[in-house]
């Protein structure tokens, strides 16, 4: 059983890596102004003409980047929170970031921010995540327990989502309260370098925190006594979790709105082919995300005859039915 599943790690992984860069690709050729592959390829090396760099680099490259970069956050926060809490229903949101992120570029846009400066949006998105992440260390500091970290949690999430409910009540007029809601849709659309440059830092920063998590997780997966018993510290494990998904998450939210399911559902597609342990569904959870989000924006991006899809919308759309999946097929298992 263990040598299927390394055989399966070592497949997973450059597969992965090949769809995402094939999808990539895709994505770097569709637009108003379509490119062929050997364009694009031509204008990445520093050929082709002048406007084919400018429609790669300055238009669709930020936006493929950022896509990657949000994929492999949510993929591989959602894989640390439920390793951490030994629950496979845990993704980013249940810690409350996703909803206070939100929340803040609601007030930006809600109050005329957004008209001062286009970093308004996510520098509030980005300051409501630092509220939540310091309202949890707070409240849970005082209690080791992770039901307390979870509950806390949920309560911060609950309470940023009635702000946003009155915020969208309070909304000065209906162009507004839809700009509020189409943000929190998510998208990636006419994202650009300044956008990848304001996230990328946090995402550093949170991916530091998380850098050597893996063997805790896996430990922890045998219960905290064990845990303690092999030299590792629980409370520190659990509070490098929490900044780290807190400030990668946090960040991306900032630019690219509230994007749900990733979290939750690409480390449970990803499990059956490197296994059971938390340490080693990380990385694959990272490409998975990636994947996943690359091809949902190339969906958003089909003709409709009115708005645009949102990117939060496609990635409900396969989420749940993928969600339902794999709740249904786990609970016949265990029959």
């Amino acid at each position: 059983m263990s040598g299927a599943v390394e055989i399966g790690d070592r497949v997973l992984l450059p597969v992965l890596a090949v769809v995402l860069l094939a999808a990539a690709l895709v994505s770097l050729c569709i637009g108003a102004a379509p490119l062929s592959p050997a364009d694009v390829l031509s204008a990445l090396l520093g050929g082709g003409g002048e406007v084919e760099r400018i429609i790669v680099f300055e238009l669709r490259l930020p936006r493929v980047a950022l896509g990657i970069l949000l994929g492999a956050v949510l993929g591989f926060s959602g894989a640390a929170l439920q390793g951490l809490l030994r629950n496979p229903l845990a993704d980013p949101g249940v810690i409350g970031v996703t909803a206070a992120a939100g929340f803040g570029a609601v007030v930006a846009i809600g109050f005329g921010l957004a008209a001062i400066s286009v970093l308004m949006v996510p520098l509030a998105a980005i300051a409501g995540a630092a509220v939540a992440t310091v309202l949890l260390f707070a409240v849970a500091a005082r209690n080791d327990s992770l039901l307390v970290l979870i509950l806390t949690g949920i309560g911060i999430s609950s309470l940023a989502t009635a702000l946003t409910s009155l915020a969208f009540n309070l909304a000065p007029d209906p162009i507004t309260l839809r700009d509020m809601i189409l943000w929190l849709l998510g998208s990636l659309e006419n994202r650009t370098t300044t956008d990848l440059a304001i996230a990328a830092p946090f995402v550093l920063l949170g991916w530091a925190a998380m850098a050597t998590i893996g063997r805790g997780l896996d430990a922890l997966s045998l219960g905290e006594e064990t845990t303690r018993s092999l030299g590792i510290d629980v409370g520190r494990l659990r509070w490098r979790v929490v900044l780290g998904v807190s400030a990668s998450v946090g960040a991306m939210v900032a630019v690219c709105g509230a994007v749900g399911f990733v979290g939750l559902v690409v480390p449970h597609m990803v499990r059956p082919f490197v296994g059971y342990r938390p340490g080693r569904v990380l990385v694959a959870s990272a490409l998975g995300g990636a994947v996943l989000i690359t091809l949902a924006d190339l969906l958003t991006r089909i003709p409709t005859g009115g708005e645009r899809l949102q990117l939060g919308v496609v990635t409900a759309l396969i989420g749940a039915p993928v969600f339902i999946w794999i709740v249904q097929r786990s609970w016949m298992a265990s029959r």
